[in-house]
């Protein structure tokens, strides 16, 4: 995701330092049925064998980082939920029947599907699988309302250091007492926040939501970051305005209309932690739009993120309000046709797994029950972007059935556009 320390972070009220964010409880509300579930997916590369001594030695030290905990509920109304830590987690799961090159991808869509639960745990699941000719794929999935991209990749950063991140647990006399002091101060925020709005529609209707009946349509490419950057400059943009541009152009090689409006993630916090760090602004892609103009336009972007509540009501009236009202109002400020999440670059320690070099590195959101659940949601085409070393992966889920009715549709369009661009994308 975009990284803006500069743009204003969520305020916080009451001691605690566990509580959870708005965008953490929005994505709470997400998996208890209130819209699009989400769980966050890293996946690996090695092209030699990864034994089952580092993949438990990294299980372990992902259960006492900030994966190792669950959701609770304040018992006093108005007080935000907290984590507090667990050690319920899923055994590591590894598969010994090896994949082939074009398995891979299949074999990562089926590990999002796992059943995660972030109230009471399991909340993430660690699996891997041997490549045929050698190698190894290893698949972390967590629940969103865990993490993010970039709290994901440091609770992994820190569990391949060797660093372990106790999450601090308030005794109950104090957690009461906590709970108390954070609903006063919360209740007082909103009130003091809603005396300067003016209520009012913005003049700016949400996207018609449409309904999802099937699992995600997915594609993960690679292309050489070299290239990649001096395409972009070339078109007067940057690597991320490219990223953009080739988003945009996938989704009207599919049937999409322009224009077209993208919700892109910013990266808020201040410092590195888990809680869900970002806020969401939007960009509009127009006819004649092209790299070096969604670079002007990002650049703007940047400076204007949306609140997770609409209109300009404090974001925290969303802890205060009934989960559907919350989850209805967090939709319509936040969700678009597309989202872009350009995640950045992956830290050194994900150059190798352990001693072993990486192959490919890749980070996306998913979105496990899809054939089950029948939710609704405006996004069409959700794009994530990450570079590891030289190479830049792109993750692409479709949930839109009719302009993207397959797998080999989405990858037919994303081989298109790159190719038009003079990119070659390697497929996983």
């Amino acid at each position: 995701m975009n990284r803006r320390n500069d743009l204003p972070a969520e305020h916080t009220v009451g001691t605690r330092t566990d509580r959870l964010t708005v965008v953490d409880e929005i994505f709470l509300h997400k998996h208890r049925g209130l819209g699009l579930p989400s769980v966050m997916q890293g996946v690996w590369r090695t092209d030699d064998h990864i034994g089952a001594p580092l993949l438990i030695s990294l299980h372990d030290a992902l259960s006492q980082g900030p994966l190792g905990r669950r959701v609770v509920r304040s018992k006093i109304p108005g007080a935000r939920p907290h984590f507090e830590p667990t050690t319920v987690s899923y055994p590591v799961r590894y598969t010994n029947d090896p994949l082939g090159d074009g398995d891979i991808l299949d074999w990562a869509d089926a590990q999002a599907e796992v059943d995660l639960d972030p109230s009471h745990a399991p909340g993430w699941a660690l699996a891997a699988a041997p490549i045929a000719g050698g190698g190894t794929v290893v698949s972390l999935v967590c629940s969103h309302v865990l993490t993010d991209a970039r709290g994901l990749i440091d609770a992994v950063t820190d569990a391949l250091a060797g660093k372990g991140i106790a999450t601090e647990d308030d005794g109950s006399s104090a957690a009461s007492e906590s709970d108390l002091r954070d609903a006063l101060q919360l209740t007082g925020r909103v009130v003091r926040g809603l005396r300067n709005v003016r209520f009012g529609n913005s003049g700016e209707d949400p996207p018609p939501p449409h309904i999802v009946r099937s699992k995600a349509r997915t594609a993960l490419v690679d292309v050489d970051a070299a290239t990649w950057d001096d395409v972009a400059h070339a078109a007067g943009g940057s690597s991320n305005s490219l990223f953009l541009a080739i988003t945009t152009g996938i989704a009207t090689r599919a049937g999409l209309a322009l224009p077209l409006r993208i919700a892109i993630p910013v990266d808020v916090r201040e410092s590195g932690g888990a809680p869900n760090g970002v806020m969401i602004t939007e960009l509009v892609v127009d006819e004649g739009d092209t790299a070096a103009t969604l670079r002007a336009k990002t650049s703007a972007a940047y400076h204007t993120p949306r609140e997770a509540a609409p209109y300009g009501i404090p974001d925290e009236i969303l802890h205060l309000m009934p989960d559907r009202v919350a989850a209805h109002l967090a939709r319509e400020s936040v969700e678009r046709e597309l989202m872009c999440s350009n995640i950045g670059r992956t830290p050194p320690l994900f150059d190798a797994f352990g001693p072993h070099p990486s192959r490919g590195v890749a980070m996306r959101a998913m979105h496990p029950g899809l054939d089950t659940l029948q939710v609704s949601t405006p996004t069409k085409l959700s794009s994530y972007l990450n570079r590891n070393r030289g190479t830049y992966s792109l993750a692409l889920v479709a949930l839109d059935e009719d302009a993207f009715p397959d797998t080999a549709a989405l990858r037919r369009y994303v081989d298109d556009e790159m190719g038009a661009r003079g990119l070659e994308p390697a497929h996983w």
